[in-house]
């Protein structure tokens, strides 16, 4: 059986745009983007990557790259000017950071979108595509797993900054038939997911076992949250691009949870490292206690439903790691 980043987009896709369909991927040169830029690519979309930078430029090899800042807008509107379908991955910065700096989380989200969605207006895009959180805009849920429209009260200011763009692309529909769709992604995780960054808990633990750190968790590991492949990402923001239905709004995810600590049994299995014993610091208080997603909707709305296996998955990411972290 082929590991999950061997298997070829089209074997692999539930549906998506028609080839030649012209897509800006801002955010192209991030974790997920890398991999939504490649995804449309094989696709045989007509692929354009914008950004302050690529993480991995060898992964973006033969797409078309603009670099420039979220904040630019002629930067922007240079990118986004002849596109058919903008997917929106860029803004903000993480849980933790944005509860230091609100003020500038807000500008680098909400207030830089507004921008953006002036331009798209001006450009005629038919659609924008927004990553969102599913695992920060509900706040603590009061049942798992969530659905689409449980309560939003985000115990973050990242939440409420991403929760204010699905708003305003709300607005701008109703105003100027902008049409749209959000995805409420879970835990992403995956190759070319940056083990340095203070995102992406399985990364960041898979590289400490490979380079024996010590394994660190906030609080007491029984936080569950819902992880998801990065592949199975990728094909859902091709496949909700491409859905002409009444949702505009859909979760992202396994619809499983798993605790952290279960997830560091699970890594250090796939590594051959038993006997981990994570060093634990204090909670924060961004951190909700669980977050499982409910992907019913997305799953009956485009048939999308996640393919990868989560070990097979974590196979798939260790093998990436070993190559580029060591």
């Amino acid at each position: 059986m082929p590991t999950p980043s061997a298997i070829p987009p089209a074997a692999r896709r539930t549906g998506g745009l028609p080839p030649g369909t012209s897509c800006v991927v801002l955010g192209g040169g991030g974790f997920i983007g890398t991999h939504l830029c490649r995804r449309l690519a094989a696709d045989g979309m007509r692929v354009l990557g914008f950004g302050r930078r690529q993480s991995f430029p060898e992964a973006l090899e033969g797409i078309t790259w603009l670099g420039g800042d979220f904040t630019d807008r002629a930067a922007l509107a240079r990118a986004v000017e002849g596109a058919e379908v903008v997917f929106h991955l860029l803004g903000g910065s993480t849980p933790e950071s944005a509860n230091i700096d609100p003020v500038a989380d807000l500008g680098a989200s909400a207030v830089a979108t507004l921008h953006l969605l002036e331009i798209c207006r001006a450009a005629a895009v038919r659609k924008l595509v927004f990553v969102s959180s599913g695992g920060t805009v509900y706040g603590i849920p009061r049942a798992t797993p969530i659905p689409e429209d449980a309560p939003t009260d985000p115990i973050s200011a990242y939440g409420i900054s991403k929760l204010a763009v699905e708003k305003y692309l709300y607005l701008y529909r109703h105003l100027h038939a902008l049409d749209y769709a959000v995805l409420r992604v879970a835990n992403p995780f995956g190759p070319y997911q940056s083990p340095t960054r203070r995102q992406g808990v399985v990364a960041a633990l898979m590289h400490r076992m490979m380079t024996a750190q010590p394994v660190e968790v906030w609080g007491d590991g029984q936080v569950v949250r819902d992880f998801v492949f990065v592949e199975d990402v990728a094909e859902a923001l091709v496949t909700v691009a491409a859905h002409d239905g009444p949702q505009r709004v859909f979760n992202v995810g396994s619809g499983e949870g798993r605790s952290v600590n279960a997830v560091i049994a699970d890594i250090a299995a796939v590594l051959e490292q038993p006997g981990i014993v994570p060093v634990h610091k204090p909670a924060r208080a961004t951190d909700v206690p669980v977050s499982i997603l409910d992907i019913r909707r997305i799953r009956e709305a485009t048939g999308w439903v996640p393919r990868t296996p989560w070990l097979a998955a974590l196979e798939a990411t260790a093998e990436w790691m070993r190559h580029s972290y060591r």
